[in-house]
């Protein structure tokens, strides 16, 4: 079950909302999800942003064939579209940005092992396997290469694990999409609590991914 099963069940007119406004809904949430979650979420395999691409792309073609056009009604239906068209714009940017600064801080740990791999779109997997390559050559021509070659990996994990990785344990903010039970691990003992739809709830991160991946809330 996906975040769209639940907003049918939740709200049944969702599917009567045209789809180029379901995408921004989408878009948005994604968003969101992105900036809250420590780590890097994968990359939406909906199709999520060929429609946004295709619906921005309309948005253009609509606006060069407006533009000139000095009837005040089109002005400003004009205005209205291009507002719109930089919304799209700033979610895209905003949320590329998020998961590229993931992947800088962590790159060796998101190249690591193919599961980590595939939550990277193939743009994505090409950028940071360039970045770490060249991470490591500037690192060699700077000091490692005077080092044994032993101890010129930087994804050395004998002793003491070098490859850094995401903070699962920081705290998030979840919105529940239904009722459901609630776990988490506190300082002294764990608890659980039964939780109702729309509660907002702040949990360890690694105590509510599994209710953000089964559907059961959303990160806000």
């Amino acid at each position: 079950m996906d975040i769209d099963d639940i907003l049918r069940e939740v709200d049944p007119t969702f599917h009567a909302v045209p789809q180029e406004k379901r995408s921004l809904q989408e878009l948005t949430r994604a968003w969101i999800a992105e900036r809250s979650a420590p780590e890097l979420l994968p990359w939406p395999a909906d199709g999520l942003f060929e429609r946004v691409n295709g619906s921005i792309k309309r948005q253009i073609e609509k606006v060069e064939e407006m533009t000139g056009d000095m009837d005040p009604k089109t002005n400003f239906a004009l205005i209205v579209i291009q507002t719109e068209l930089e919304r799209f714009k700033y979610l895209i940017r905003s949320y590329l940005r998020a998961r590229i600064s993931k992947i800088d801080k962590h790159t060796l740990h998101y190249l690591s092992t193919d599961a980590l791999r595939s939550r990277l779109s193939e743009m994505e997997l090409a950028y940071a396997t360039r970045h770490q390559a060249l991470l490591h050559n500037h690192y060699l021509s700077s000091f490692l290469s005077s080092f044994p070659s032993g101890l010129q990996n930087l994804n050395d994990s004998a002793g003491i694990n070098m490859v850094e990785s995401p903070d699962l344990e920081s705290a998030v903010f979840i919105r529940l999409l239904k009722d459901t039970l609630v776990e988490g691990r506190g300082v002294d003992s764990d608890g659980a609590m039964d939780g109702r739809e729309s509660d907002i709830v702040i949990l360890r991160w690694a105590d509510a991914k599994p209710l953000v991946e089964n559907g059961s809330a959303e990160l806000v």
